[in-house]
C-alpha cells in the first residue's frame, strides 16, 4: 500500500462503513506491509509540570478552570526526571515522553525542558515532549536539544472542536505543528473518541491528519477517561467496537505511523486491546500513570503481551534501526 495523502470525506466514511471483520482485514494488510504484526513500541509518559493550566480543554482534569481535585505543581527538577526516565528504561520503555500541563511555555522554561531532552537522550531513549503551544524559535531550540517527537493533539474535527475548547483555536494546533515540522522533528498527533462527537468527527479528524504533506510518524487515538468536576464528566462513553474501528481506519489512512493505544487503556478489556492491535495499533504508554489518569500496569502489560505473542519493540537510538527485543 502506497502512502496517500489525498483522501476525500466520501472515502474515509466508506472505510468507517466496512463491514468489522473487512474493516479488520484491511487494516492488518495495511500493517503488515510497514510493521511486524507482532511488535509493539513502548513509551512512558511522565508529567513534568502537573495542573494549573488556564486552558478548558473539556476532558482536562489538569485545567485550573475545573475543580478536580488536581495540584498545580512547579517544573520538576531534571535529576528527578533522568531518574523516572532511568526507570522507564528499565522496564522496557523505548521512548520517554515528558508532559507539562501549559497554554505555552515560556522560553525559560524551553532552556530547561531542553537540559531534561539532552539527559534523556543520553540514557539512549527517544524522546517527546507535549508543551502546549510553541513558536517557531521554541521548536527550533527543542529540536537543537534532540527532541525526536513533539506532541500536539487535534482531539477532534474543526467543526466539533468550539465544543471542546475555547481557549485556542484549531488553528492554533495546526500552526504549532507546522512549526515543529519546519524544524524537522517528528510529530506525534491524535486525537480523543468519546466526547460526544459523531463517526463523521472521527473521519475528518483523521481525514486532516492523513491529507497533510507528511503523516505524524505518530498518531494516538485516546479514548475519553471521565474524571470528575471536567465538562466532559457523565458523558456517554464510546462502545468499544467503535473505538476499534477508529484505530483501524487509522491504520488503513497511515499505514506507515505509529498508531498508539493511548489513554482509557485501564477501562478496556484485554480483549478489546486485543482488538485494537489486531487493527493496526502498534504503540502504548507503559506505566501506572497516563499525565494524571490511570493507567495498567508494567506487569498487568506484559503478562498480555505473552498471552497474546506480543513483543515490545526495541529502537538502537545510535543507529536510528527498530530491531525486535
Amino acid at each position: 500500500m502506497s502512502l496517500r495523502h489525498d483522501w476525500d470525506k466520501n472515502e474515509v466514511l466508506a472505510l468507517f462503513d466496512l463491514s468489522f471483520n473487512d474493516l479488520l482485514f484491511k487494516a492488518q494488510s495495511a500493517h503488515r506491509e510497514y510493521f511486524n504484526a507482532n511488535e509493539v513500541q513502548i513509551s512512558t509518559l511522565l508529567s513534568i509540570k502537573t495542573g494549573g493550566c488556564a486552558e478548558d480543554c473539556g476532558y482536562c482534569p489538569q485545567s485550573a478552570i475545573f475543580d478536580t481535585g488536581v495540584k498545580a505543581s512547579k517544573l520538576m527538577c531534571t535529576d528527578d526526571v533522568l531518574a523516572e526516565a532511568k526507570k522507564a528504561k528499565d522496564a522496557g520503555a523505548s521512548r520517554f515522553c515528558m508532559g507539562a500541563a501549559w497554554r505555552s511555555p515560556k522560553d525559560r522554561d524551553i532552556e530547561k525542558v531542553a537540559e531534561m531532552i539532552e539527559g534523556v537522550k543520553a540514557l539512549g531513549l527517544e524522546t517527546c515532549a507535549t508543551l502546549g503551544m510553541l513558536n517557531k524559535c521554541q521548536a527550533e531550540k527543542l529540536a537543537d536539544s534532540g527532541l525526536d517527537y513533539y506532541n500536539h493533539n487535534l482531539d477532534t474535527s474543526a467543526e466539533f472542536y468550539p465544543n471542546i475548547i475555547t481557549t485556542r483555536t484549531y488553528q492554533d494546533r495546526l500552526d504549532t505543528l507546522e512549526n515543529v515540522r519546519e524544524v524537522g522533528m517528528n510529530v506525534c498527533c491524535g486525537g480523543i473518541v468519546g466526547m460526544g462527537e459523531s463517526v463523521a468527527d472521527r473521519a475528518e479528524m483523521l481525514r486532516t491528519l492523513a491529507t497533510m504533506p507528511k503523516h505524524p510518524e505518530s498518531v494516538p487515538i485516546n479514548m475519553l477517561v471521565q474524571v470528575e468536576g471536567t465538562k466532559l464528566y457523565g458523558h456517554e462513553g464510546v462502545d468499544p467496537i467503535d473505538f476499534v474501528r477508529t484505530i483501524a481506519v487509522a491504520r488503513i489512512l497511515m499505514p506507515a505511523s505509529f498508531v498508539r493505544l493511548s489513554a482509557g487503556r485501564e477501562e478496556m478489556s484485554e480483549s478489546t486491546q486485543a482488538l485494537c492491535f489486531l487493527a493496526g495499533a502498534n504503540s502504548i504508554f507503559y506505566g501506572e500513570k497516563l499525565l494524571t489518569t490511570a493507567n495498567p500496569g508494567v506487569d498487568r502489560d506484559k503478562a498480555m503481551f505473552e498471552k497474546l505473542g506480543i513483543s515490545p519493540l526495541k529502537l538502537d537510538i545510535k543507529q536510528d534501526v527498530a530491531v525486535a527485543a
